[in-house]
């Protein structure tokens, strides 16, 4: 008997595993992608471990619904498996980088970047992370109403190139940056689900995204041009990728794989981190109870101070609020793995090259483990007896390659909540209901928000 990767092998059969319904010939579930995450979402009522969707003619993907098997793929199977459509689709669009690449390529490279997203680094981030939040709260004008989404995209945006272009960037420059990087964000995501063939049409969708993304490359190309003539370390992440190894070679990143780096950064990085703080915002708008803990959390550990590196352990309630948002509206509603051998998991032996997927958005809000999923409660995080099972909860995912900068994220995150909650109120309108919409992350349709001033705004 040839071995098999993965669970050990079992006498019974294991049961066939489901299409979903909705599927038609030659177009699989297409119809049903048009409410992708609602689609997704709408797998969990099976309550079958496996589902299978046809996402692309003649390409069957496996959804992973078991926690049990989620977290067999990402630990046991990590290091054998390929990261799928979804990931190669990306690196085709912004290039190769370690969020595309699998095996020893990723190893390889996840040890070339690590240095950028160590402890001592991060720490050195804080203060211009926190001047971009000042900068753009000050911007707000009290009593009108924000688009509270963009607003965040703007800011993750500026707090992104502040610690990757440090000094590298003038400000016309980098105004175009943040407007190109907006168009690629804005299409990425339905290219990625779009066929390869619709990308080719000559729409102004495509011709638009096309532009943006070659002109972010140029710029990210010029700036790291520069720095590296005039051997100058601004002490920001760019110079940071100029001194990295190829550990194969001994030799520097070419100035394509920086580039490359940076745009998957600026890209997937900006966006995730942009929608889970325009959703804390809003909960902490509908829960103002919720919210005055968190005041006085931040009343009671910095006082009149700004927050510091040193605070991001010293805020676990804040800490705990960050969470609950990663459960309720994670921003990731289709990660993907490809199988590269015959694969053992579970009960299940699949073949080599079949396409896995799972879903966090739909896992976290599984009410068998999590109660009253629904409901936006940090609290929840406080019993450890009530803690998910291995696989139910992978806000950053796991094994080996789990997300590379979720310390960096955090500390975003931490910084500007503590920094913009202490200086203005965002106030729903009553009745407000917000819609989620899938593309490239789960973010919130049209949340439109009023600036109010807190006691001591100044403004």
């Amino acid at each position: 008997m040839t071995a098999v990767k993965g669970s050990p092998v079992t006498s019974t059969a294991p049961p066939p595993i489901p299409r979903a319904a909705g599927s038609f010939p030659l177009i699989g579930h297409a119809l049903k992608m048009r409410d992708n995450l609602g689609f997704i979402d709408s797998l969990r009522e099976t309550r079958e471990p496996l589902v299978e969707i046809i996402l692309q003619p003649g390409t069957r993907t496996i959804v992973v619904q078991d926690p049990a098997l989620v977290h067999q793929m990402l630990k046991a199977l990590g290091p054998s498996l390929d990261k799928g459509r979804l990931y190669e689709k990306l690196g085709q669009l912004l290039g190769d980088s370690v969020v595309t690449a699998t095996g020893r390529d990723h190893v390889r490279r996840r040890r070339q970047l690590q240095p950028a997203f160590a402890h001592t680094e991060i720490s050195r981030y804080v203060d211009l992370m926190r001047a971009e939040v000042t900068a753009t709260v000050a911007a707000w004008e009290r009593g009108r109403p924000l688009d509270v989404h963009e607003a965040m995209v703007g800011l993750s945006l500026d707090m992104l190139a502040k610690t990757v272009f440090a000094g590298s960037l003038d400000d016309a420059v980098f105004r175009r940056l943040r407007s190109n990087v907006s168009v690629v964000m804005s299409g990425v995501g339905l290219r990625i689900m779009l066929p390869d063939w619709a990308e080719r049409l000559p729409l102004p969708f495509n011709r638009r995204f096309d532009r943006a993304r070659a002109e972010v490359r140029a710029t990210i190309s010029t700036a790291v041009d520069e720095l590296q003539a005039s051997g100058h370390d601004s002490g920001d992440m760019l110079s940071m990728l100029l001194r990295a190894i190829d550990e194969e070679t001994g030799e520097p990143l070419t100035g394509y794989q920086i580039c490359s780096e940076i745009f998957l950064l600026a890209v997937a990085g900006t966006e995730t981190t942009a929608s889970l703080l325009a959703w804390t915002l809003y909960e902490l708008a509908r829960n103002p109870g919720i919210e005055a803990r968190v005041l006085a959390e931040l009343d009671e550990v910095l006082g009149e101070r700004p927050v510091a590196f040193d605070d991001m352990m010293r805020l676990p309630y804040l800490d705990r609020v960050i969470t609950e948002t990663l459960r309720l509206h994670h921003p990731g509603w289709l990660v993907t793995r490809r199988t590269t051998e015959e694969t053992r998991l579970g009960e299940w032996t699949l073949p080599a090259g079949t396409e896995l997927a799972y879903c966090q958005h739909a896992m976290h809000r599984d009410p068998e483990r999590f109660p009253d999923p629904l409901t936006f409660d940090p609290d929840r995080w406080t019993d450890a007896a009530q803690e998910p099972p291995p696989g139910a909860f992978v806000p950053f995912g796991d094994g080996k390659h789990k997300c590379m900068g979720d310390r960096f994220s955090l500390t975003e995150m931490v910084t500007a909540l503590a920094t913009m909650l202490r200086s203005v109120r965002l106030e729903l309108d009553e009745g407000q209901v917000i819609r989620q919409v899938a593309r490239l992350t789960v973010r919130p349709r049209a949340l439109r928000m009023t600036v109010r001033p807190r006691a001591g705004d100044g403004l």
